[in-house]
């Protein structure tokens, strides 16, 4: 019986632990719904009020993007169409850098509108420069263009260090340089004008010293490890005759009893397969020699030329008959809020 009332009373004070946890638990869920609903309650008084403060002053808007209407189709009246053409190069000889130095410097004259360096560096009149509003370079590759270059990349490096390559690093750390198509593009509002600085714009990379020895230098090599190739394929030529001049004599012999030398047989076939397998492998590296010479023809390839004739340039980010009217509405609110922000002032000082 004693046994019986201990047990009794610990059971009660578990019910009133778990009583007072349940409890606790509803208030804490309550406090929170409660700081919830108050939030959004503070939020629909504020959208409320926006609301109240548009409608007293919906007058005021209209009245301000008319005006700003009007004067942006005026604005856009007056002004000159603006044209954008693009380029696709192809960099050589680590004569990227200077590219976007070269285009950045363009770039920097258009906006200063430095008419008169311009046209010199770009070997064009004055007024033609006068019509280059913008100059841009930026990478053009994807997903799969940078896979490659990885794995160009990792098949220039020795063993040990391609097991210390991670691919997940490498594109991660992948910049802008180390792409291998590059867009330039030209905003003017003369439409041809990209097409006639083109060849300048080529020429202020390819008579630069250092990458025209980089080329020379690169020739000479391709040319060199094209004639050490032919030199082995030729002479694998030979051997693969020698190999067949002795297969002759030797098949001419006559056949003493019944012996054949199959293991002889053998070794000459394999030599053989080996030669013409090696043949095969010389061949493959000559084309992509071939393919190699291609790319490195010049300092900077043109993969895509200027077009004859720009595209104009449209759109409602560059139309004052948005961008005016916008602003106006802008900044007629930002006076009204100031005015009542005033007015606010001026009663809470009162009080």
């Amino acid at each position: 019986m004693s046994d019986q009332l201990p047990q009794k009373q610990n059971n009660s004070s578990d019910e009133i632990d778990l009583g007072q946890l349940f409890h606790l638990i509803g208030n804490a869920f309550r406090k929170v719904f409660s700081t919830i609903g108050k939030v959004f309650k503070s939020l629909f008084g504020i959208v409320i009020l926006f609301l109240l403060f548009l409608q007293k002053h919906f007058l005021k808007f209209v009245i301000a993007g008319v005006i700003g209407l009007a004067i942006g189709i005026f604005l856009d009246f007056k002004k000159e169409p603006e044209y954008i053409s693009s380029m696709v190069v192809e960099p050589n000889f680590n004569s990227v850098q200077q590219l976007y130095n070269n285009v950045n410097f363009y770039n920097e004259l258009a906006e200063a509108q430095d008419s008169t360096a311009l046209a010199e560096a770009l070997d064009i009149s004055v007024k033609e420069a006068f019509s280059i509003k913008k100059f841009n370079v930026e990478s053009y590759s994807d997903e799969n263009q940078k896979v490659l270059l990885f794995d160009k990349f990792v098949r220039s490096l020795d063993t040990t260090t391609q097991k210390a390559i991670d691919m997940e690093a490498y594109l991660k750390n992948f910049n802008s340089f180390d792409a291998r198509f590059h867009t330039i593009s030209v905003t003017a509002t003369d439409n041809s004008i990209a097409k006639k600085i083109q060849p300048s714009i080529i020429n202020s990379i390819s008579r630069n010293d250092y990458f025209n020895l980089q080329k020379e230098t690169s020739d000479n090599n391709l040319k060199l490890q094209e004639s050490v190739y032919s030199k082995q394929i030729s002479e694998i030529d030979s051997l693969q005759l020698l190999y067949k001049k002795v297969m002759l004599k030797e098949a001419d012999k006559p056949m003493q009893g019944t012996n054949i030398n199959l293991g002889e047989n053998g070794r000459n076939e394999n030599k053989e397969l080996s030669l013409i397998n090696k043949t095969e492998e010389l061949k493959e590296k000559l084309v992509e020699l071939n393919e190699e010479k291609a790319n490195k023809s010049s300092i900077l390839n043109v993969i895509s030329a200027f077009p004859r004739k720009g595209v104009q340039l449209k759109g409602i980010w560059k139309s004052y008959k948005f961008l005016i009217p916008f602003s106006f509405v802008i900044i007629t609110m930002f006076i009204l809020i100031l005015l009542l922000l005033n007015v606010y002032l001026k009663d809470y000082k009162k009080e």
